[in-house]
């Protein structure tokens, strides 16, 4: 499975102690299967921080079953609560190696901002995100799980 990891930093090893903290599903190494979001993820990280260029990393991931993989399959009840506990949390709130599923991005931000707040209830919350299309990713939270990732080639957008 081919992943991609858009950035604005030159690097040649995943450091996972680099990784920012309160995103979705933790402090991780995240990736996407859409190379066009892996895009818009790196210009995003160049217009705000600088850096090297918009950089799109592509990787092969070869899942593993001795893995503690995570999946959720849509913007559900146990999804939010998920990315709530990791937003507010911090760290790693769980024990799993990789986590796959949708992205809490710029348009359900908004949401998930209100149900963390405790404005919305969960049912508003998930009745809101009903309107939204999620686009995916996956994230990377041990080394164990890098392990499995291999470096296929940098591309500069």
């Amino acid at each position: 499975m081919l992943l991609y990891h858009g950035t604005n930093l030159d690097f040649d090893k995943i450091d996972l102690s680099k990784s920012k903290d309160k995103r979705d599903y933790g402090r991780g190494f995240y990736t996407t299967t859409i190379y066009e979001q892996a895009k818009k993820w790196a210009e995003n990280q160049f217009i705000r921080y600088g850096g090297k260029g918009a950089v799109i990393k592509t990787f092969k991931y070869t899942p593993n079953e001795n893995l503690k993989v995570k999946i959720f399959s849509g913007m559900n009840e146990e999804w939010l609560e998920f990315v709530k506990e990791c937003r507010t949390r911090g760290g790693l709130p769980h024990e799993f190696d990789l986590v796959q599923g949708p992205v809490a991005n710029d348009n359900t931000m908004r949401t998930i901002a209100l149900y963390i707040s405790g404005i919305y209830t969960t049912a508003q919350a998930i009745e809101q995100l009903r309107f939204f299309k999620a686009n995916d990713q996956i994230s990377f939270h041990t080394e164990r799980a890098l392990g499995f990732l291999a470096f296929v080639r940098n591309e500069e957008s």
